[in-house]
């Protein structure tokens, strides 16, 4: 994933700033967004979405249904983030499954805002996690200094988990 400066400060503005008070900008986020690692951005974004979806359901338990509204579509906006940046040219075939699942949990969290579900957020959470994790793994992977081929290994699992998973569904 190549990301320039430009990208990160749409990305700091828009999907991670979220995150930030009206008032002004974190300096710590911003540090943090700016510094970081195309792969800790994405990592960012995993986390951020698991956060406002966990934050939405706490919102919803307390019938505080703009709070749960407004943590939504922040993690809705951070799911389109992350469809609308895969590189179908790098590895079409997992684009192609990855954009099915970002836009199934897309699908999710919009009917948790309209219905006020709780078990929808739930289920974005589950997905997200999983990501997340499996991200995680992949990271530790290429940083450990393993062979080249830890990534598709990791790719290969991955396709293999995602393959189970729509068959469950």
């Amino acid at each position: 994933m190549n990301v320039n400066c430009r990208d990160r400060e749409l990305t700091l503005t828009g999907s991670i700033g979220i995150a930030m008070s009206q008032s002004g900008v974190n300096p710590y986020l911003k540090t943090k967004v700016m510094t970081a690692s195309p792969e800790e951005l994405r990592l960012m974004l995993y986390e951020g979405a698991i956060r406002f979806c966990r934050q939405a359901s706490m919102a919803i338990e307390k019938k505080d249904f703009e709070t749960s509204y407004n943590n939504l579509m922040k993690a809705q906006k951070i799911v389109l983030e992350l469809s609308t940046s895969l590189k179908h040219d790098v590895a079409p075939e997992l684009c192609e499954k990855l954009a099915a699942l970002y836009t199934y949990i897309y699908r999710r969290l919009v009917d948790a805002n309209i219905n006020r579900d709780t078990a929808a957020i739930d289920e974005a959470i589950e997905l997200i996690d999983y990501e997340k994790q499996t991200w995680e793994l992949l990271m530790q992977k290429m940083h450990s200094g393993a062979n080249k081929t830890a990534a598709a290994d990791v790719l290969g699992a991955r396709q293999t988990a995602m393959s189970s998973l729509s068959t469950q569904g």
